[in-house]
């Protein structure tokens, strides 16, 4: 039997609806004058606060609202600019976590202002809770700022038939160092077992900025090899 499309996060928490909710959203901006990539503009649309009251659980509104808007935000972005779908093959998603951190190479003029990256199901790991079982990351959504920055929102704990997961929003500049600070290798597995299953691991947000820079790169070449037949929310697979 053939297995299922994978979803992404963007199916999971939208569904088929999002495209209709999203251009009311891009309308709405746009009367306004609202730079969507500010997100204290952003916030203030009222088709944004309309759709963030239905995502948001009354229970437990507060702890979740940040999540919810943070997750938000970062779909819109994708979706907006054209919804670029990065999947990355097991081999190429290998080679880009144990290569050596490189000088950070800015996205050329015209490419999408924001994409996701998906890697490999549960290669890489990150424990994001004291005492919690390692979560496995689905991918990022990225945001390059125009002078060397990032907006990041990782995606973890994606499961078959569960509608949840977990984010991790992570901004700022990455810093362009060889190893972690006791002195092991990034993306190194602090997963019990992880090296001998051949696993990674992600160990806070600077890791997860690095991850960031280097995918950077591969939007390019996604772009390139997708051409002008490319669909939104369809997966450009690098192998």
């Amino acid at each position: 039997m053939a297995r299922p499309p994978r979803p992404t996060p963007f199916d999971i928490a939208f569904g088929p609806a999002a495209g209709e909710r999203f251009a009311r959203m891009r309308e709405s901006l746009a009367a306004t004058g609202r730079d969507p990539h500010d997100l204290d503009a952003f916030v203030l649309d009222r088709e944004v606060v309309s759709y963030l009251r239905e995502l948001v659980p009354e229970e437990g509104a507060t702890g979740a609202i940040e999540q919810h808007l943070a997750l938000l935000h970062h779909a819109y972005l994708y979706w907006a600019e054209g919804a670029w779908l990065v999947r990355l093959g097991r081999d190429r998603a290998r080679r880009v976590l144990a290569e050596p951190s490189a000088a950070y190479a800015a996205p050329a003029a015209g490419l999408p202002r924001a994409f996701y990256l998906q890697v490999p199901e549960r290669l890489v790991w990150a424990p994001l809770a004291e005492n919690e079982p390692h979560q496995p990351l689905d991918g990022l959504f990225i945001r390059p700022w125009p002078a060397d920055g990032f907006f990041l929102l990782a995606i973890f704990g994606v499961h078959p038939g569960q509608e949840g997961f977990a984010v991790v929003d992570v901004d700022g500049y990455r810093e362009l160092r060889a190893a972690r600070d006791d002195g092991t290798p990034l993306f190194q597995p602090v997963l019990p077992g992880g090296a001998e299953a051949g696993l990674f691991s992600i160990v806070g947000g600077d890791e997860l900025l690095e991850l960031g820079a280097r995918a950077v790169p591969l939007l390019a070449e996604a772009v390139s090899c997708a051409g002008p037949a490319h669909q939104p929310h369809q997966p450009v697979e690098l192998s």
